[in-house]
């Protein structure tokens, strides 16, 4: 093998690698504190009381800041900064190939977007920001911010786009990742991320529903 081709060789290779861990990421640790984000915020639903226990639960864990860095914030950070240099380098066919899947790989890049500035707002609003002023994350706090009418369309907004982001993602990680290989597999999977979509995003709307009406 010649240095050209041992070249082409390791960059396919290294963006093999790369892409991997972007999808591991994004569904591991990202995709599991996405779950349990959404169905401890539903907890509001059943009074104060029930989400600033909740709150008190998650804030009990051992070394929760050291986990939070390691466990959310950087694999966020890679996973947005590959996510955006893999739509700088894309090419969206949805003009031309008005395919499902085209479609699904444009909302997948947009979506990732709004979910960036919906994530980075969120979590300097109600947890960085808290943190500064040696504020306790409570219900009252959060009933507050979202009292206002733009922020609350906001965040029905992010909570939609994340779970999709999130739920597309994982269709296109089961195939990646090789668990759906054959068209009828990944027609199933399709339908069942489809159906998750919609649960995770009744689960977040419920969730700002019910800091609003309370």
């Amino acid at each position: 093998m010649n240095a050209a081709a041992q070249t082409v060789a390791g960059n396919s290779s290294r963006k093999f690698l790369l892409g991997r861990l972007h999808s591991l990421m994004g569904i591991v640790p990202l995709g599991l504190f996405l779950l349990e984000h959404l169905f401890s915020n539903v907890t509001a639903a059943f009074g104060s009381a029930a989400f600033n226990h909740q709150v008190a639960v998650l804030h009990a864990i051992p070394l929760l800041p050291v986990l939070e860095i390691l466990l959310i914030f950087l694999p966020l950070v890679y996973h947005a900064g590959y996510g955006i240099y893999l739509a700088y380098i894309s090419k969206n066919n949805v003009n031309k190939y008005q395919y499902a899947r085209n479609w699904m790989f444009a909302l997948q890049r947009l979506t990732g977007i709004v979910t960036l500035l919906f994530v980075g707002y969120h979590v300097w609003m109600l947890r960085v920001a808290n943190w500064l002023s040696g504020t306790e994350i409570s219900y009252q706090i959060v009933q507050d911010h979202l009292s206002t009418a733009w922020i609350a369309l906001f965040y029905v907004i992010g909570v939609v786009s994340t779970s999709f982001h999130f739920t597309n993602g994982l269709g296109a990680g089961l195939i990646t990742w090789g668990v759906t290989i054959g068209k009828h597999s990944q027609k199933i999977a399709a339908w069942l991320m489809f159906i998750l979509f919609l649960i995770l995003s009744a689960i977040g709307i419920g969730s700002v529903v019910s800091f609003w009406i309370a």
